[in-house]
């Protein structure tokens, strides 16, 4: 009989998973703890809130589909994931952080592969702008964002070959 441990996941990392006992980011030689460590989870989504504020506020004031109701809700729907996706575009690929990022202290750096046998390389600075694209356009899709890794990577994170950390 085939059981779930036999099967595994290529989200579960390596061989034996996630609960080897390493602490998460370390099989991409980050600290387990404080500045360059992965961004835990509460901090990212208030982030993602700041981030998406801002983006309600910017699409009520430019693209607005009604007059009514609260200021924040007046914006067109597509509008706004639309100054979402050009937020997360233009500032991860320049400058490596959105506003929310910024304000929480996280900056998105990119993984460097390594040879086979050997820990990847998180490379600090911004990490350009086709890994900025890969990453908006399957953040603005919101499923990848919500998959993650063995290391708690989301899998936008994975396919983009970035890694969210602390500042």
């Amino acid at each position: 009989m085939v059981t779930r441990d036999s099967v595994g996941s290529w989200l579960e990392g390596g061989p034996g998973g996630g609960d080897d006992g390493a602490a998460r980011g370390t099989r991409l030689g980050l600290p387990a703890a404080g500045p360059g460590s992965l961004a835990r989870l509460g901090r990212r989504m208030a982030a993602l809130t700041v981030d998406w504020v801002a983006c309600l506020a910017v699409s009520a004031l430019l693209l607005p589909a009604r007059a009514d109701g609260l200021f924040l809700l007046r914006g067109d729907s597509l509008g706004t994931l639309a100054v979402f996706a050009v937020e997360n575009l233009v500032l991860v690929a320049t400058l490596g952080h959105t506003l929310g990022h910024r304000l929480l202290g996280l900056q998105v750096q990119r993984v460097v592969p390594a040879a086979p046998g050997a820990s990847p390389t998180v490379r600090a600075g911004s990490p350009g702008l086709l890994s900025a694209l890969v990453r908006t356009a399957l953040l603005c899709l919101v499923l990848p964002a919500a998959v993650w890794d063995g290391d708690g990577r989301g899998l936008h994170d994975r396919a983009a070959g970035t890694v969210l950390v602390r500042r």
